[in-house]
């Protein structure tokens, strides 16, 4: 295979691996996956050790994506409403896809370092226009985070009951923020 192939064969592999992951799989494996792809059974190992290697590099993946989505929902608001845009976005994420959001989150693989082009960095280059409070942007990850789990384990309150609003829940965090 030629070097342009085998980084193909890395994004196939792990784009394989998400369908797997959000179409219910419970447990991957190097070999299923090379199987889905159409490489041989010893194909995957060129670009991951084992298993771990290749959850480790679909969790980045994940990151990658929510990092996205944060960024396309930064640029929609400006000030505390764009914490807001982000958190509903980072929300959205969770439900749209819930395999890889615990993935990401379940300490099974190292997440990205929270600084410079990561899904916190953006969060945190927001609330830095609108506080010097350090533990403001800990505190938005804390609150949007802890709702997308609640979400995911059925424990939220529905939308619409005013407390269920996730809107509602992240301005009162949010709006305050540009007074400190």
């Amino acid at each position: 295979m030629s070097p342009i192939e085998e980084s193909g064969l890395r994004a196939r592999l792990i784009a394989a691996a998400v369908a797997a992951l959000e179409g219910g799989a419970n447990d991957l494996s190097l070999r299923a996956l090379a199987r889905d792809v159409g490489v041989s059974a010893m194909a995957p190992y060129r670009h991951f050790a084992d298993k771990a290697a290749l959850m480790g590099a679909v969790a980045g993946h994940g990151f990658e994506r929510l990092r996205e989505a944060l960024v396309e929902a930064d640029a929609t608001a400006e000030g505390s409403e764009a914490v807001v845009a982000q958190g509903l976005a980072y929300l959205r994420f969770a439900q749209a896809h819930p395999a890889l959001f615990r993935l990401m989150f379940s300490g099974a693989c190292v997440p990205p370092e929270p600084v410079g082009e990561t899904a916190y960095g953006v969060l945190a280059r927001r609330v830095a226009t609108l506080t010097n409070d350090p533990a403001a942007t800990l505190a938005c990850w804390a609150l949007v985070h802890g709702l997308a789990v609640l979400a995911l384990d059925g424990r939220a309150p529905p939308d619409g009951t005013g407390t269920g609003d996730p809107a509602a829940v992240l301005r009162l965090l949010a709006g305050p923020l540009a007074k400190t």
